[in-house]
């Protein structure tokens, strides 16, 4: 950053974390803060510049002084104005503090973390996978098919294409990453390596909502949390049913969750290494009378170091860069790592390959008659709609991204909520009811800091007492109001939340409180402005009636729909089959095609639905 903005961030950092107080010193948390910021994509790095300096002049606006040159009362009192200028003013300065707080929480638990991640040998070696660089490979190839990322969905149509006897070449935008790197490299690092746009996407609206995407080979199957749900069956028969989608239809659907399960070793978190975060939560719900159980995951030999967002240091997560696509590449899959598309390649209304950019913006083309896109919910539209492929009306629309809320509860004595699984237990109370699946949920360790309250001693104070956190979190299924854009060649997510679903989020945080509470938490963290700590029921029943619920701190990962796949042309951009409309021989089989919300984490649905599509195109194929 520049000289400027350094000056902005240690005035900032030293309101946020004065180190009188047992804070960083200032050029400590430049030096961390630079670290993350700077592996920013230009836009967000320019933004969180820009709120920094902000910071700075309303100090200089209101005292005349800088935060640096404040006592620490003085500086909390500038903080706390800003905050109450306006939601978009208290908005950007939690935006601020979390990306300190992200940056600096990761700094100061690196060497645990990294402890944890060597303490165990690795599960299993890294696959053997058939991957050239970019940078490594000829500037025109031609295929029979060519898939467009490597995640989920990608990498079940390029094992059944390859094992159906089709040449295929499967393009990724992210770059291979090995279990070494995650067992050695600093998690800041893994962070911003692993996720588009160092995790710093947002979906703008009110609330604005975090929806981090990994991009690596594998897709965000290597930084998701393991968790696989298959879609329930009241989903799979609205998809049949409203949709038109016969790829769905319960019946037809079972024997691929069946093959996804098995390919990804699904089984439920073993008591032994839950951790006590898991265990808190079973608890509680058996003491309220609520249904729950160990979350099934694909996870076989997992140890519990809390580390799946940014990448297994043992190879434990069974990610589809240890399955699916090694097994694709036995059968002669190729891959080229840090190649993004930039379009689909058509004439006379057929496929003709893709073309893709190197780092250097040198070009690729990939000739083949199929292209497959699995580019993800936020990308797919994009890609189609630089290709002259986007004139369905609801391409990128009907966005879902089901919205996360979490709170987070302090005990007397100490849970260390990241020694033990990251996502490991689940409450089904309220799933079918309100659509509201509650999940014992943690972060790697120092990176879930941003839960805390306040500024200066008492943030600091919260900080030493993160041992006694337990947090609980809640997936809310969602309508499809969200939207996809492309400006000047980069996604904007945009996404203003349904009242319905708002509600829906009520439901959860007031359950999710019983449920912390049931457990033995003295306070809850609700992070709800005007009362971010209750010490009762009632004191967060209240706070709930008098809070906003647009102001709320949302997170997101499971974006899907945005190019809907079903029999109704007029809604859906993609056919039942998986074929996009209006062209031959470009199918899509990621999570854009699901037309609605899944409702629990979506792995094992994108993948059963690829498998579906990839069968359609062998049949076709054939024929």
């Amino acid at each position: 950053m520049s000289r400027l903005a350094d000056r902005a961030t240690a005035s900032f950092g030293a309101a946020l974390l004065p180190e009188e107080h047992g804070g960083p010193s200032p050029a400590e948390l430049v030096e961390c803060v630079d670290r993350y910021v700077t592996r920013m994509p230009t836009a967000s790095r320019l933004a969180v510049r820009a709120g920094l300096l902000s910071l700075a002049a309303a100090s200089y606006l209101t005292t005349g002084r800088s935060l640096s040159r404040l006592g620490p009362a003085e500086r909390e009192v500038v903080l706390r104005r800003v905050a109450a200028l306006s939601p978009d003013a208290g908005a950007a300065g939690d935006g601020m503090k979390a990306i300190v707080l992200l940056a600096s929480g990761a700094d100061t638990y690196a060497q645990e973390l990294l402890s944890r991640a060597q303490r165990h040998d690795a599960a299993r070696p890294d696959a053997k996978l058939q991957v050239t660089s970019s940078s490594e490979t000829a500037s025109v190839v031609t295929t029979d098919a060519v898939v467009v990322g490597s995640g989920a969905g990608g990498a079940m149509v390029a094992r059944t294409l390859t094992r159906a006897g089709m040449d295929t070449v499967v393009l990724e935008e992210g770059r291979r990453w090995t279990v070494e790197e995650f067992r050695t490299t600093h998690p800041i690092d893994r962070l911003s390596g692993l996720y588009r746009g160092a995790g710093a996407t947002v979906a703008l609206g009110r609330p604005a909502v975090m929806l981090p995407m990994g991009r690596a080979v594998g897709g965000t199957t290597v930084v998701n949390s393991g968790t696989c749900y298959r879609p329930p069956l009241a989903v799979q028969r609205r998809w049949r049913d409203e949709f038109g989608l016969g790829l769905a239809d319960p019946d037809r659907l079972a024997g691929h969750l069946d093959e996804v399960e098995r390919t990804l070793r699904v089984a439920p978190v073993p008591l032994d290494v839950m951790g006590r975060n898991g265990n808190l939560l079973l608890d509680a719900a058996k003491s309220l009378g609520w249904q729950a159980a160990p979350i099934p995951r694909n996870a076989p030999g997992c140890e519990g170091c809390c580390q799946c967002a940014i990448g297994c240091p043992r190879n434990a997560k069974f990610g589809v860069h240890l399955n699916a696509l090694p097994q694709a590449c036995a059968a002669g899959a190729q891959i080229v790592s840090q190649a993004r598309v930039e379009r689909v390649l058509h004439e006379h209304g057929r496929a003709r390959g893709v073309r893709a950019r190197r780092p250097d913006g040198t070009a690729i083309d990939v000739l083949a008659d199929t292209v497959v896109v699995a580019a993800g919910a936020p990308e797919t539209p994009g890609l189609l709609r630089r290709s002259g492929l986007g004139g369905h009306p609801r391409l990128g629309r009907n966005l879902a991204v089901h919205p996360a809320t979490m709170l987070a509860g302090r005990f007397d004595d100490d849970v260390y909520a990241w020694r033990g699984v990251l996502q490991s237990a689940a409450v089904h109370e309220f799933h079918e009811s309100n659509g509201v699946l509650i999940e014992a949920t943690s972060t790697p360790p120092g990176m879930g800091s941003m839960v805390f309250p306040g500024y200066g001693a008492e943030l600091l104070s919260w900080l030493d007492r993160a041992p006694q956190v337990a947090t609980f979190g809640a997936l809310v299924a969602d309508q499809g109001v969200g939207s996809v854009l492309s400006v000047r060649g980069e996604t904007l997510v945009r996404y203003d939340i349904a009242q319905a679903d708002l509600a829906k989020l009520r439901v959860a945080q007031e359950a999710i409180g019983r449920l912390l509470f049931a457990a033995g938490a003295v306070e809850v963290l609700t992070g709800l402005p005007g009362a971010t700590t209750v010490t009762s029921l009632a004191g967060l029943q209240d706070a709930l009636r008098r809070t906003n619920p647009r102001s709320l701190h949302l997170a997101a990962f499971h974006p899907t729909g945005t190019a809907a796949a079903g029999a109704d042309e007029q809604f859906c951009p993609v056919d039942e089959t998986g074929r996009l409309r209006g062209v031959d021989g470009v199918w899509v089989a990621d999570a854009s095609i699901l037309p609605c919300c899944p409702e629990v984490n979506p792995q094992v649905s994108i993948m059963a639905m690829a498998l579906a599509v990839a069968e359609q195109m062998v049949d076709v194929r054939r024929n």
